[in-house]
């Protein structure tokens, strides 16, 4: 048995909990939505791109199969639907919990130009007002921009801009929003988080992190997936990144989940990208393992991607 964190924030790790049909993989895992009777949804860049299964890791069904150009984020919505943000798709597509569309957000295929501000240009991760059910979206690798639009789709006002002072951005990875409204924002290149009201005035802003790339909150406590890095020169340095902390929204980092490196080893992270929260407060955790280091192996090779971390 693995066991992760310390304190009152400590998980046993479970690397073989998603149980898939024969023959199955999921390349990697982009991001993970727990909906209804703690089922997981898991958004992947395999051949089937979104994966149900019960809170015990049984295969329940799997949708969104040619659906998608490359999965990127997904949200369970206050109306009880999944977000499925495509980010070189360029748009969000509103769906049922088994699959259906109900409305597309931006024109699939068909992106705004490149740092024009216009929404989308590869966005990456959709959050709701909790006040109106508005929705906040990030935007993302071509862009530096959160975007606000209405429940019905409308595009209602947009901020952001390319720089590393308060409020600006370099390469918005993730959105997400408390019980209060407050705007958290994964400003990942800039190794931060930002805080903004809901009419996107800023308000703090958390450091201290390494490419905060997933982005989660859960109550009072946020949870954040942070990659490691893309660089030769520290790429063996330990504690950069690879690991799942735990925050209070003050931005107080409660617990740091991971080994000090990255890698496959028990215990280890390689790139957490989606962070996703059962009722029990247990941890799925999806990584980019293919996209940060699978590819580049000499042969490429699909690696661990996604992992359930059970509170103890």
């Amino acid at each position: 048995m693995t066991l992760l964190g310390s304190g009152e924030y400590r998980y046993e790790e479970r690397t073989d909990w998603a149980r898939l049909p024969d023959g199955w993989r999921f390349k990697e895992v982009v991001d993970v939505a727990v909906g209804p009777d703690d089922r997981v949804y898991v958004f992947n860049r395999g051949e089937h791109p979104v994966i149900v299964f019960d809170r015990d890791g049984q295969f329940l069904e799997s949708w969104g199969e040619g659906l998608f150009v490359r999965p990127h984020g997904l949200t369970l919505g206050p109306d009880g639907m999944l977000y499925c943000v495509d980010d070189q798709g360029h748009c969000v597509r509103k769906c049922t919990l088994d699959g259906e569309v109900l409305m597309v957000i931006g024109a699939p295929g068909e992106g705004a130009p490149a740092q024009s501000g216009r929404p989308f240009n590869q966005p990456t991760k959709v959050a709701f007002d909790p006040a109106n059910g508005d929705l906040y979206i990030s935007d993302g690798y071509g862009n530096a921009r959160v975007h606000r639009y209405s429940s019905a789709g409308e595009h209602l006002s947009s901020w952001g801009d390319y720089g590393t002072d308060p409020g600006q951005f370099n390469l918005v990875h993730s959105v997400c929003t408390d019980s209060r409204g407050s705007v958290y924002v994964a400003d990942r290149e800039n190794h931060r988080v930002q805080v903004f009201d809901p009419d996107g005035n800023y308000l703090t802003q958390w450091n201290n992190l390494h490419r905060p790339c997933g982005l989660h909150i859960d109550g009072d406590l946020v949870y954040i997936g942070q990659l490691p890095t893309q660089l030769e020169v520290n790429a063996t340095y330990p504690n950069v990144g690879s690991c799942v902390s735990i925050h209070d929204l003050t931005g107080k980092r409660l617990a740091r989940l991971g080994d000090p490196r990255a890698g496959e080893g028990p215990g280890q992270f390689t790139a957490p990208h989606g962070v996703g929260v059962d009722s029990r407060g247990d941890i799925y955790v999806g990584e980019v393992s293919w996209s940060a280091f699978g590819s580049q192996m000499d042969p490429p090779r699909v690696m661990r991607s996604f992992r359930k971390l059970v509170r103890v």
